[in-house]
């Protein structure tokens, strides 16, 4: 499944990483998926990585929401591009799309996983392009219940 989306202001060609925003519901509201960062200080991050040769960003996604979450998920909107250079000097350029939970499946890296509120993720993410990211998915949650 390709979902529509803008192009990057860096060129979708130089696109190094996919994510995603796993959302599911709850008696008190939609709930958002976090996971640890591998390198110290683990800080709560969304699940994403490299994207494969020969993978698209969408399946790119589904992959490391499985891989680093143990959770499978529908992709069913973009949300959002986000570019940085990690402390080690490399750049990332990612995608991120907003994910519908499905299941469980088996992780096969070892992260913390947690499920909170949109207003939680807000502050436990504090740059801006993931506030802006985890606003577009509120908006897109809003818009499947209404609907």
């Amino acid at each position: 499944m390709r979902l529509e989306r803008p192009p990057a202001s860096f060129g979708e060609a130089q696109l190094s990483h996919a994510g995603g925003v796993v959302f599911r519901r709850s008696d008190t509201g939609p709930k958002i998926l976090l996971v640890s960062a591998k390198p110290p200080p683990h800080d709560w991050v969304f699940p994403k990585g490299h994207i494969e040769r020969g993978e698209s960003p969408e399946q790119c996604a589904r992959r490391e929401i499985q891989e680093e979450a143990g959770v499978e998920g529908e992709p069913l909107a973009f949300l959002g591009y986000d570019a940085f250079t990690t402390p080690a000097g490399k750049s990332v350029k990612a995608v991120f799309f907003l994910l519908r939970y499905i299941t469980r499946v088996r992780a096969t890296e070892r992260r913390r996983v947690c499920w909170v509120s949109i207003p939680e993720a807000l502050k436990l993410m504090p740059s801006t392009a993931a506030k802006k990211i985890i606003r577009a998915a509120e908006a897109h949650i809003a818009g499947l219940t209404s609907g």
